[in-house]
């Protein structure tokens, strides 16, 4: 038998109607920066995050198909993410205060890191990094 290694989610592709609001809720709630863009800054295609995001502009999409139950997020300081989130009219879902039902239907989890180090430590990870 095969021992299984050790994984971790690098980046969840999701279909998204308006990719800026996307860009800027994961950016100024999460800060969740961009790794890499196919298109421009100005007008990207599709648009990856720090963190693990991935977002594909589709403006005439109308899921379900491609749409993920899901995303979760962990986070460094939770109660931060979550003040921060109220500027962008998400909503509170039923499983808790920390699920977030964004505008366009997408739900986000927050997890509270712990220890909250954990995330910079993560986030410090490059796994493409040639060694």
């Amino acid at each position: 038998m095969v021992t299984a290694q050790k994984a971790y989610v690098e980046h969840v592709a999701i279909w998204v109607r308006d990719i800026h609001w996307h860009i800027r809720f994961f950016r100024d709630v999460l800060g969740m920066t961009m790794r890499d863009v196919h298109g421009t800054v100005e007008e990207p295609v599709q648009y990856w995050t720090l963190g693990g995001m991935q977002f594909i502009a589709k403006p005439d999409f109308d899921g379900p198909e491609g749409r993920l139950g899901h995303v979760g997020v962990m986070c460094e300081d939770l109660e931060a993410a979550l003040e921060a989130a109220k500027a962008f009219g998400v909503t509170e879902m039923p499983q808790g205060r920390n699920w977030l039902r964004l505008p366009d239907g997408l739900a986000v989890e927050l997890i509270q890191a712990k220890p909250a180090s954990a995330v910079a430590a993560a986030l410090a990870v490059d796994p493409r990094a040639e060694v």
